[in-house]
C-alpha cells in the first residue's frame, strides 16, 4: 500500500512542512569526489591511455587504444536501419518536432549607429565544439540525444562529439540511431568521469570541447562540476519533479499515472498534487492504490511517493499558483478546466503543460520543447536548454571621433572616482586629441 502523505494548506504548520518536503540534500559523497578527482587528474596527465584503462575497469570493455572505442558513421546508420518501422518512424517524428521548435529560438546579431557615428551591437556565434554525454547500458535514453544534439546543430555548432558508455559492449540501437538522425559528428563508447575528463581536457584522440551537456550518474555530475570553468556545462540537475494543479475536473487515473511517471525515474523524484477538491484527492489516492501494483517499477514509485510525494488540499486555484511559484517545479501540469487562465499567474516553472491533454510524458519525448529543464527550485532563475545555450554573444563597439571625445570625459570622471588613473588617462588621450 502506498504511503503518500496528505497535507492541507490551511494547517498552521503547512509552510514549514512543505519546505521540509521540498528540501533536498544534494551534498557530495566524499568517496565519489575522491574517485572523480583521481580520474580527472589521470586523464588530464595520461590522456588516451587513462581513458582506455578506466573503460576496461568500469565498463569491462577492453580496447587496444582509443581508436577501437570510436564508432564509425556506418555503425550509426546500421543501428538506424536495424530498427523496426514503428521505432524508426517514432524517432524521426520526434526529431522533426524537436527541430521545428528549436529552429524558432536562435538569437540574432544586431547593431545600431548613434547620431555621432558610434556603432554598438551584438554579434552572435555558435560554439565551435560541444560534448554530449548520453547514459548507456540499461539506462539508455535516445530522447536525451534528440534534446541535446538538435539545438546544438540548429545553433550551428561545427562539431558535436557524443560519449556513451557501452558496458560489456552492450550498445543501444535507439541511442545510436538518434545520433545518426541528429547529425552527431563523432561517437566514443566511453562513459563516467573519464569521458567527461576526455571532453574537458582533450586527449590524443578526443578533442577538447567548449561545453559539455547531457545527464549522467553521480560520478558524471561531480566531474561536470569540477571541470566547469575549463569548459562550460549545461547544468547539474537534481531529481525529476512534477507538480499537478487540479480543480477536480480531470480523471483521477490520469493524474495518478502522471505522478507515477515522475516517481518511476528514481526514489528521489518528487510528485506533488495541489487540488481544491477533497473528493478528487480521495479519488486520486484510490487510483494510486489500484494502479500501483501493476507497475513494473512499483518499488521505485512507492518509495518516491512515500518519501517525497504529497497530495495537498489547497483553498483556491490562486493559492495553488502561489504555492507552485514557491516550489518552482521542473514540470507543472495545469489539470484544470480553464487552464489558460492560470498561465499568467505562473512565474517559476521549467515547463508548463496546459490542460488535461497536455501530459508531461509527451514533453519528454516528442512535443517539441526541450526536456532538459531546471530542477531543485532553480526554475526561479534558469531556463530550459535551448539553441541559445550553444550560442555566445560578443559585443561590438566602434566609437567615432566625436563619440570618443564625449565619452572620454565621462570615462575620465568615473575612472578617477575608482582610483584607476591609467583608465582615465587612456580615455583622456582620445578626449583631448588634436
Amino acid at each position: 500500500m502506498s504511503r503518500i502523505r496528505r497535507l492541507d494548506s490551511a494547517a498552521a504548520d503547512f509552510t514549514a512542512t512543505l519546505d521540509t518536503l521540498l528540501a533536498f540534500d544534494g551534498g557530495t559523497d566524499a568517496r565519489i569526489e575522491n574517485a572523480v578527482t583521481e580520474i580527472l587528474a589521470a586523464v588530464k596527465t595520461r590522456g588516451d591511455a587513462a581513458v582506455v584503462e578506466f573503460t576496461a575497469h568500469f565498463d569491462q570493455l577492453d580496447a587496444s587504444d582509443m581508436g577501437a572505442l570510436e564508432l564509425p558513421r556506418e555503425a550509426l546508420l546500421a543501428a538506424l536501419e536495424s530498427l523496426d518501422a514503428a521505432q524508426r518512424e517514432a524517432l524521426q517524428l520526434a526529431a522533426n518536432r524537436v527541430r521545428a521548435y528549436h529552429e524558432r529560438q536562435p538569437l540574432d546579431s544586431w547593431q545600431y549607429t548613434e547620431a555621432d557615428g558610434t556603432m554598438l551591437g551584438q554579434k552572435v556565434t555558435p560554439l565551435d565544439r560541444v560534448g554530449l554525454y548520453v547514459p548507456g547500458g540499461r539506462a539508455a535514453y535516445p530522447s536525451s540525444v534528440l534534446m541535446n544534439a538538435i539545438p546544438a546543430k540548429v545553433a550551428g555548432v561545427e562539431e558535436l562529439i557524443m560519449v556513451v558508455p557501452t558496458p560489456r559492449g552492450e550498445k543501444n540501437a535507439l541511442v545510436l540511431a538518434a545520433a545518426a538522425i541528429t547529425g552527431v559528428d563523432r561517437v566514443f563508447t566511453i562513459g563516467g568521469a573519464q569521458a567527461v575528463a576526455a571532453l574537458a581536457f582533450g586527449t590524443e584522440t578526443v578533442p577538447q570541447v567548449d561545453k559539455i551537456v547531457g545527464p549522467g550518474n553521480a560520478y558524471v555530475a561531480s566531474a561536470k562540476r569540477r571541470v566547469f570553468g575549463t569548459v562550460g556545462i549545461d547544468m547539474v540537475a537534481g531529481p525529476s519533479e512534477v507538480l499537478v494543479i487540479s480543480d477536480g475536473s480531470g480523471n483521477p487515473d490520469w493524474v495518478a499515472m502522471d505522478l507515477f511517471a515522475q516517481a518511476e525515474h528514481d526514489e528521489l523524484a518528487q510528485s506533488i498534487l495541489l487540488c481544491t477538491d477533497p473528493a478528487f484527492i480521495d479519488a486520486v489516492a484510490a487510483s494510486i492504490e489500484r494502479l500501483l501494483p501493476e507497475m513494473p517499477r512499483r518499488e521505485t514509485i512507492e518509495t518516491s511517493l512515500a518519501n517525497r510525494g504529497a497530495l495537498i488540499r489547497v483553498q483556491s486555484l490562486e493559492e495553488a499558483c502561489d504555492i507552485a511559484n514557491r516550489i518552482a517545479p521542473e514540470h507543472l501540469e495545469l489539470s484544470v478546466d480553464d487552464a489558460d487562465a492560470l498561465v499568467d499567474r505562473i512565474r517559476h516553472a521549467g515547463a508548463i503543460f496546459i490542460g488535461h491533454w497536455s501530459v508531461e510524458a509527451l514533453g519528454d519525448y516528442c512535443a517539441g520543447p526541450n526536456h532538459v529543464l531546471p530542477t531543485m527550485r532553480s526554475a526561479r532563475f534558469s531556463s530550459p536548454l535551448g539553441v541559445y545555450d550553444f550560442q555566445k554573444r560578443t559585443s561590438l563597439i566602434r566609437v567615432s571621433e566625436a563619440g570618443a571625445r564625449k565619452l572620454g570625459q565621462v570615462a575620465s570622471v568615473l575612472a578617477h572616482g575608482e582610483g584607476l588613473q591609467a583608465h582615465a588617462r587612456s580615455a583622456e588621450y582620445r578626449r583631448d586629441a588634436d
